[in-house]
């Protein structure tokens, strides 16, 4: 139990960190910035303006990055959607703490971060409840 739990996660963690680099690489070529940031998953010490591209661009990979991650966590893990979506958040964010050096305090990095991991359970919540409902072991919502 614990093996799979473990599996589970580690592949959830390899899909949001992949997933991350893509999506930021097609970001960063949409808005025709000239230097890929390798650290962008990372990366909460740009000055949070709307006239900063590099800015837009962090926000914008995040926040699609969480969206599609409980998409295809729901797939992975198949219930407890939720559970794995804060473990690899909290995952997320002592990564972040260890490559950036410090701990974050910029307010809007954290509200981003959070309306990230909200998308994140609802939409893996929802795909999970409407995949698996058929299946009699999945726990409905009276069970709660």
């Amino acid at each position: 139990m614990q093996q799979t739990v473990l599996l589970r996660l580690g592949l959830c963690v390899l899909i949001f960190y992949t997933l991350y680099y893509m999506v930021a690489s097609v970001c960063f070529g949409a808005f025709r910035l000239q230097h890929f940031d390798g650290l962008i998953p990372f990366d909460f010490r740009t000055e949070p303006t709307e006239s900063s591209a590099k800015y837009l661009v962090n926000l914008l990979s995040m926040e699609l990055t969480f969206f599609c991650s409980g998409l295809l966590f729901a797939a992975v893990v198949q219930r407890w959607v939720w559970d794995y979506a804060l473990t690899v958040t909290l995952v997320h964010v002592l990564l972040t703490c260890a490559v950036m050096q410090e701990f974050p305090v910029i307010w809007q990095w954290w509200l981003a971060l959070g309306s990230g991991l909200f998308l994140m359970i609802c939409n893996g919540q929802l795909i999970a409840h409407f995949a698996c409902q058929s299946d009699p072991s999945y726990p409905t919502f009276q069970s709660y």
